[in-house]
C-alpha cells in the first residue's frame, strides 16, 4: 500500500515537499578549528523539512569524513568548505542559497 504524505496529501511518490524545502532553505557553511589544531566544516541552516540525516549521510560519504549532528547542525571531520558547495547542488539545493565563508 502507498502511503499519503501527511503536509500536501499526495502519494509517496508524487510527494514534492522535500524538493520544496530544498529550495527555500540558506544554508550556511563555515569552518573553525578546534582544540589540538584540528579543523571542523559547520553546515547550518537547514529546516527537518529536508531530513539532514540523509544530508550528512551523503556528505560523509562523498567528502570520505567522519560527522555528526548536533541541534540541527551538520558537523564535518576536516576542512571541506571548497568542495561541499558542488555536493550541495548535486542534491538539489539552490547555488544561490548557500553562503561560504
Amino acid at each position: 500500500m502507498i502511503g499519503i504524505c501527511p503536509k500536501c496529501g499526495l502519494n509517496k511518490e508524487l510527494c514534492i515537499c522535500e524538493s520544496l524545502a530544498k529550495e527555500k532553505e540558506k544554508i550556511r557553511v563555515s569552518g573553525i578549528k578546534r582544540r589540538y589544531g584540528k579543523f571542523i566544516t559547520i553546515v547550518q541552516g537547514m529546516s527537518k523539512d529536508v531530513e539532514p540525516k540523509k544530508v550528512l549521510k551523503e556528505l560523509k560519504t562523498k567528502l570520505a569524513c567522519g560527522g555528526t549532528l548536533k541541534d540541527g547542525v551538520i558537523e564535518l571531520q576536516g576542512n571541506h568548505k571548497d568542495s561541499i558547495k558542488k555536493i550541495l547542488v548535486k542534491m538539489g539545493f539552490q547555488e544561490d542559497q548557500i553562503n561560504v565563508g
